[in-house]
């Protein structure tokens, strides 16, 4: 008989078709049981309880030991979903003080993977955060009757003083972008991350690390204890408190002084880039981005006009005006373009290329002093023509203008008016430009703490610092010091000329004592100041506005300043309370150490 090839054909397909379904099994079982954790976290939630130890975040102090920043006890409500059981989502949302709305959307938000990337029906997921011990203990009472809820401990931030807001920052809880961005898996939903200042700049040493406690469950559910007695919990790890080089007192002082203005200052420490204080104005109250209210002040002081969210000494971008000239004095002396007795004539007017410049005034012959001390125009106009704008730029970028500080936090760039500038935005550069660069006018654009740094290299004699707000880190206990920040030299001027300095400063020293009022006088504080104002013109609608920049005591600097104050005249008759207050942080600072000195012989 034939054989039927046919029938053959037949039971090799048969056998593949049966061969295939086995193996589509196997491979489901195989996904199922080894590379989805599903299941494994439904037998675990049954007889574990993986409860998280937050730990104590890290409180910040200014330079004197005064606590600005510290923790407050809350509450976060936790959920299991796979153990909720016939829940009354009516008692739930008035023992919570929410509606059926508010619950509904909190729920839809928990399922979210986008929202919460981290969800499982088998473990604890957020439910409401940052509840007070008062809002807790009404829900702590019920609790029994919620299957599947749970009160986790928390802290939240406080603040001794309504002051400071923009150079502290805040935290708040951590979004999705965030977590997808934090490669070392730390965060989960409902976790608080620093949003600004040195709170986010330090994160990582605020934190702490994240303990665990392992709870046994019965079939009920019930906690019968800790597995194995604890020998697998781990205890949370608190964070690292941070020392600022801020004076709280200086701080508030510039705080008042700029109250409803609006502008920045800065002071800094010249040998070391030490931030005293940081001043922006209008500031808004700490207080305002604590607890569940955050989001919703937040968005008020996003949408109010007067940006109090804006950190401008930092992020505020300003025409420096006539404090640019003790720049493009440094540029004309050391190079040797000028010296300290060499003179330009000023009659008032300026011919340059077919324009016509101005002065404030005539002052025929004068020197580079003289010329920082009555802020002539016309000197500097003819210095510019002499350095060429390539010059003006290289000093420029050697006192940090156009590049960020460095500073923790983080800073605007600003820019410097030369041809390159001109190009990248598209602007016509003509060869008038190079005059108005020269005395801080044009497109040239600086942040209060550029300023601040230049006024602190001049008081260095040419040596830049990179600024710095940490002075220290310390363990949670105060007992050991971790980290101290050390200075750090940004550049170093070449200086070509042993007297470039000494005219500057005696140019600054002069304007000190030029058109100050007795009352702002600053000629009986026992030491010379060094200064230079300026009005630069101003866009968005503002006349001018008002810049100075300095340092005190000139022979031996301890401090360094500036200050801008938008659309308004004579800032500088705030000099002399800012050194005041420098005088008693100095005194009480000195008070201190002779303090501690008798107590630890």
């Amino acid at each position: 008989m034939a054989k039927d090839y046919r029938l053959e054909k037949r039971k090799f397909v048969i056998g593949g078709i049966a061969l295939s379904i086995v193996l589509i099994y196997l491979i489901r079982l195989f996904v199922l049981q080894i590379t989805t954790d599903d299941y494994k976290k439904n037998a675990d939630s049954n007889a574990f309880l993986n409860k998280i130890q937050y730990p104590s975040r890290g409180a910040i102090y200014d330079r004197t030991g005064k606590l600005l920043v510290f923790n407050q006890p809350a509450y976060d409500i936790t959920i299991v979903p796979k153990e909720v059981e016939n829940l009354d989502t009516l008692d739930l949302c008035q023992s919570l003080n929410i509606t059926r709305a508010q619950f509904l959307k909190i729920m839809s938000d928990m399922k979210d993977r986008r929202r919460n990337p981290g969800y499982s029906r088998y473990t604890n997921q957020l439910f409401m955060s940052q509840l007070s011990a008062e809002e807790c203990g009404v829900f702590q009472e019920k609790l029994f009757k919620f299957r599947g809820f749970y009160i986790q401990r928390r802290t939240i931030r406080q603040y001794s003083y309504d002051a400071a807001a923009h150079a502290l920052g805040d935290i708040g809880e951590v979004s999705a972008k965030e977590m997808e961005a934090d490669e070392e898996g730390y965060y989960i939903r409902g976790d608080y991350v620093g949003k600004l200042g040195v709170e986010k700049s330090y994160e990582k040493y605020l934190r702490g690390e994240k303990g665990i406690e392992i709870l046994l469950r019965d079939a009920h559910g019930r906690i019968q204890g800790h597995y194995m007695d604890g020998e697998y919990d781990r205890p949370s790890v608190p964070g690292k408190n941070l020392t600022l080089s801020l004076d709280i007192d200086l701080q508030m002082l510039g705080e008042r002084l700029l109250k409803n203005k609006i502008g920045s200052i800065v002071a800094i420490e010249p040998e070391t880039g030490e931030i005293l204080c940081l001043v922006s104005s209008p500031n808004y109250d700490p207080h305002l981005m604590i607890g569940r209210q955050r989001g919703k002040n937040h968005l008020m002081l996003q949408r109010d006009k007067m940006k109090p969210l804006l950190n401008r000494a930092l992020m505020g971008v300003y025409p420096p005006g006539s404090t640019f000239k003790t720049i493009t004095a440094t540029a004309g002396l050391n190079e040797g373009i000028v010296a300290g007795s060499s003179t330009y004539f000023c009659g008032h007017s300026y011919e340059y290329k077919g324009h016509t410049y101005y002065c404030t005034g005539s002052h025929g012959n004068i020197s580079v002093v003289q010329a920082l001390q009555y802020s002539c125009n016309i000197y500097f106009y003819q210095l510019s023509e002499a350095l060429t704008i390539d010059n003006l730029t290289k000093y420029a970028e050697l006192y940090g203008l156009g590049s960020p500080t460095g500073i923790e936090t983080g800073d605007a760039a600003g820019r410097f008016a030369n041809p390159e500038t001109y190009a990248e935005y598209g602007w016509e550069w003509t060869v008038g430009h190079v005059l108005q660069a020269a005395i801080g006018q044009s497109e040239t654009a600086v942040t209060p703490l550029q300023m601040a740094v230049v006024a602190s290299t001049i008081a260095n004699k040419g040596v830049r610092y990179q600024p710095h707000l940490v002075d220290s880190l310390w363990d949670y206990n105060l007992t050991e010091k971790i980290k101290d920040i050390e200075p750090t030299v940004a550049e170093t001027i070449p200086i070509q000329h042993d007297d470039v300095y000494t005219y500057i400063q005696q140019g600054m020293i002069a304007a000190s004592v030029t058109n100050m009022p007795d009352k702002y006088s600053l000629a009986d504080l026992g030491y010379d100041v060094a200064i230079k104002t300026g009005t630069p013109q101003a866009g968005g609608g503002r006349v001018q506005d008002s810049f100075f920049i300095g340092y005190a005591p000139a022979d031996n600097p301890k401090i360094a300043f500036a200050c801008v104050v938008e659309g308004a005249e004579y800032s500088k008759y705030m000099i002399r309370d800012v050194l005041k207050a420098y005088e008693r942080m100095e005194t009480r600072q000195k008070a201190n150490m002779e303090k501690n000195t008798t107590s630890n012989p």
